[in-house]
């Protein structure tokens, strides 16, 4: 039996995403982990870390996140409609930019 070897040039070339060029063509889904910070669904320190280490791979939706209350699909996920959430999420823009 020959196995066959797929030409993944492709994949790790760059290609443009309207108005951004990536440098690859890895797309990483949402990541919803539902490790805010309790109470307020704050995104915190944790979460940034957990995005940093995967900043590299490539383009990374990050998180399902509710923009008011009432959009909250389950515990402990992120929202991103109070002060404190949007500072929050500063934390994880930062380090993985």
């Amino acid at each position: 039996m020959t196995q066959t070897i797929p030409d993944t040039k492709t994949l790790f070339s760059s290609v443009a995403l309207g108005p951004y060029t990536l440098n690859n063509r890895i797309v990483m889904p949402p990541l919803t982990r539902s490790r805010s910070t309790q109470p307020d669904n704050i995104p915190n320190d944790l979460m940034a870390s957990y995005y940093a280490q995967r900043a590299s791979a490539g383009f990374m939706v990050t998180e399902g996140t509710q923009i008011e209350p009432r959009g909250q699909g389950y515990a402990w996920t992120p929202g991103i409609h109070s002060s404190a959430q949007i500072e929050g999420w500063k934390k994880s823009h930062a380090s993985s930019t």
